[in-house]
């Protein structure tokens, strides 16, 4: 168990202890992504960016995903979906959550494009790990943008997604794989939602600390 984001992130950050001042790039997805990548990067001496993937939710249960897609039009379906939503419903859910991602990309990163990714070692960091959908859509854009080398790390996930993970990227590090996995909470004792302003304060944190050592 992690008492809360900050000690969650601070074992992950030495479990990724090798990247250490390797001109890695941290990759966090909000919101609680953001405050993981913060920790991850300030001790790997990392460079650290927000990456912005909206999961697409279902019409009568938004909080359960059929898919996901990150910002630059990376599409994840799930199989289970094309069976159940028509064509129509997944294209407006899809068109509601491109819209909201131009939102977060303005909100977040101040509309400033992403880094350069290309021959890069990418890590991309995250809360816990439930579905994937989100992170499958991430790695779709980390891949088409050239990374070098793509590693997967969070504090918590289940075992089956770890297996999964492991054939799409180079490196999953997940520090707890409960046998019977049923949300990212319980591996928290504090797990209070992130607001769009507590992820920009993280992301602008690093940025003064950045500027501070250089």
């Amino acid at each position: 168990m992690f008492n809360d984001r900050k000690d969650a992130a601070e074992k992950l950050a030495k479990a990724l202890g090798k990247y250490r001042n390797t001109k890695a790039l941290v990759l966090g997805i909000p919101r609680g992504g953001a405050e993981t990548a913060y920790y991850v990067a300030k001790y790997l001496g990392a460079e650290m960016s927000l990456v912005v993937t909206r999961k697409l939710g279902y019409p009568a249960d938004p909080e359960a995903a059929f898919g996901a897609v990150a910002e630059d039009g990376s599409l994840y379906i799930s199989e289970a979906a094309s069976q159940i939503l028509s064509t129509e419903t997944m294209n407006e859910v899809l068109k509601e959550q491109k819209r909201e991602i131009q939102r977060r990309i303005q909100k977040l990163r101040k509309g400033k494009p992403l880094p350069d990714f290309k021959d890069r070692t990418l890590i991309i960091v995250d809360d816990g790990i439930a579905t994937g959908a989100t992170l499958f859509a991430t790695i779709m854009l980390c891949k088409k943008r050239m990374a070098g080398k793509i590693v997967v790390a969070a504090p918590i996930a289940g075992t089956e997604m770890a297996e999964v993970l492991e054939r799409k990227v180079d490196e999953v590090i997940i520090l707890e794989t409960p046998s019977y996995f049923r949300a990212v909470s319980q591996g928290y004792y504090d797990f209070s939602d992130l607001t769009d302003e507590e992820a920009v304060a993280f992301f602008e944190k690093w940025e003064r600390e950045r500027r501070a050592h250089s």
